[in-house]
């Protein structure tokens, strides 16, 4: 056995730990390289879909063959008579697509009779001030009323998202079967729409034109990690030099 054995021996296993920490930062980079072309792509899909002028809102027959990945984010039109008495609330501190409105405050989704089935439509924003339907009962409209707006599905609730509360008439994933089932409203379609317009009589809830502004910050966070592993590279080079030096 020669004198350089024993450090060779020394070096494997932090040669290995600092090899799989560097596989993890340089995968982290790479991941978030993926995510930003995704981003990318997600915005033009959705920035393209809002110029569009909107379209008739696809009949009953036709919901169950609709495909999020090609028809979210279509603008629809389409008549309706709104439910205004099984509205339901759904928690919000803000959104990616109503850069105007101001969280926390709720989505109003109110159920829409369209060809003898019910549609949820986000009728838009309230405070918490003006979440008492009666604090805001002018924007409650009666009668046939053309809604223009986008096609949206449902979210699913993350780890963290609480319970809902039907007791308190209080969500907080964008549920519609959820919300119609505890509403006694039967089926609905399988989307909902963000309502565009028409604006609500009073000002409330507060509808409008959707912008997409969605945060993309990949770019940053890719840099942040390849640094990282560049990092451990020159640091973990200098290091085995040193103890070879030195040996």
């Amino acid at each position: 056995m020669t004198a350089a054995t024993p450090l060779r021996r020394g070096l494997v296993v932090p040669t290995v730990a600092a090899a799989c920490a560097l596989a993890v930062l340089v995968g982290l980079g790479t991941w978030q390289v993926q995510r930003k072309a995704w981003k990318e792509a997600l915005i033009a899909t959705v920035s393209e879909r809002f110029a569009a002028p909107p379209v008739a809102l696809p009949p009953p027959a036709e919901w169950a063959r609709l495909d999020p990945a090609t028809d979210e984010f279509r603008r629809v039109r389409f008549a309706a008579e709104l439910v205004n008495d099984k509205e339901a609330l759904v928690f919000t501190t803000g959104s990616s697509l109503h850069g105007g409105n101001a969280g926390p405050g709720y989505w109003v989704f109110t159920p829409a009779r369209v060809l003898d089935r019910i549609v949820m439509v986000n009728r838009g924003f309230v405070p918490e001030d003006r979440k008492d339907p009666a604090t805001r009962a002018q924007g409650r409209i009666a009668g046939p009323v053309d809604i223009v707006g986008v096609l949206r599905w449902p979210e699913q609730p993350g780890l963290f998202t609480p319970a809902a509360d039907p007791a308190r008439n209080l969500w907080f994933a964008r549920d519609p079967a959820a919300m119609a089932q505890a509403k006694g409203l039967g089926p609905v379609a399988p989307f909902y729409v963000e309502q565009e317009a028409p604006p609500a009589p009073g000002g409330w809830p507060r509808a409008g034109a959707l912008q997409p502004s969605f945060p993309n910050n990949h770019l940053g966070y890719a840099i942040t990690w390849y640094g990282l592993a560049l990092v451990l590279a020159g640091s973990f080079a200098a290091w085995v030099i040193g103890r070879l030096r030195s040996a």
